[in-house]
């Protein structure tokens, strides 16, 4: 495997792979997605196998526009004005998929919803474009394991194992996206991302409900172990060990052999592209035994921030 510039004759390529029901790597405004034809079950089934991805765990659609994505859900009224006011754009919104959307099961793990996206990144765009149909993308990673941001992530975890990787200048917003459970009455928040909740409240003109529990999975990105590093992390901080690499937000602690520091300024945008980019060289390293990671505030994209650094923690002690 190797990778290929987003170039309109490579592009076209992937594209006809998608049709042959092969695997490709493509950049998104969030992270890389690895990308199958959503309507052939056996190129769906890859993905699973290949990340090794629990087939309870459903997937994103990506789609060219808004209008493509209306022919597999149903867009209620709330749906509507959050698609033309952010899409494209990294907001994911699960709704009731239409009986004759001909999405296989494995896609949307049975369940009677389905996640759809219209990204923002050009190189996913010109792909939907010449593929002209919707694209089935989780991150381009092993399952768990940190979210991909740069095309050398992907080679890292898939090695020859996948046909062709699109490579792209750096990605806008370095997280995945905010995940929106509009299938029911309520929006219910399922997953903090590239969009602040701040925002797709004042579109809705309501507060959103987030739970605090997880009883049963019904989007991505709805597991606790996940985006985990190898090395143990320690969160929040108030020193670092001469052994251990720094994560570090503003102000950085001294005493660390090696250290990344997200934002030196404290912007949260700039944290939010570093993030995931900095766990990898971090947890490249042979001479540190874990990471300490700097505390960031809770708001804002902070939030999302905090929650992948949580499941980062959790997912590394195991």
């Amino acid at each position: 495997m190797s990778l290929f510039p987003s170039t309109f004759e490579n592009i076209q390529k992937a594209a006809q792979l998608l049709k042959e029901g092969e695997l490709i790597a493509f950049p998104t405004e969030t992270v890389y997605g690895l990308g199958a034809d959503a309507f052939q079950e056996k190129a769906c089934q890859k993905i699973y196998t290949l990340k090794g991805r629990p087939t309870f765990n459903p997937l994103i659609v990506h789609c060219f526009e808004k209008e493509q994505a209306e022919t597999l859900a149903i867009f209620g009224k709330e749906a509507q004005k959050l698609a033309d006011q952010f899409w494209p754009g990294p907001l994911t919104l699960v709704l009731k998929k239409k009986k004759t959307s001909h999405l296989p099961e494995i896609v949307t793990s049975g369940l009677e919803t389905v996640a759809l996206r219209v990204p923002l990144h050009p190189t996913a765009r010109a792909l939907l474009k010449a593929f002209g149909g919707p694209i089935a993308a989780p991150s381009a990673n092993r399952s768990g394991f940190l979210s991909p941001t740069c095309a050398t992530h992907v080679l890292e975890d898939f090695q020859t194992k996948l046909v062709m990787v699109l490579d792209s200048p750096p990605i806008e917003v370095g997280l995945e996206s905010t995940i929106l459970d509009l299938s029911e009455e309520t929006p219910i928040l399922l997953r903090e991302g590239g969009l602040e909740k701040e925002r797709i409240e004042v579109c809705l003109g309501q507060k959103i409900f987030k739970p605090q529990k997880i009883s049963k999975i019904t989007s991505p990105g709805q597991l606790l172990r996940h985006y985990a590093p190898s090395l143990p992390l320690r969160l929040n901080v108030g020193d670092v060990k001469p052994n251990e690499g720094l994560l570090a937000f503003g102000k950085p602690f001294l005493g660390s052999k090696i250290s990344f520091n997200l934002s030196e300024t404290e912007n949260l945008e700039e944290a939010a592209q570093n993030l995931f980019a900095f766990l990898h060289f971090l947890d490249a390293r042979e001479d540190i035994i874990g990471i300490a990671v700097q505390s960031i505030p809770e708001e804002g994209l902070g939030r999302a921030i905090n929650d992948r650094l949580r499941r980062a923690a959790e997912g590394s002690k195991h």
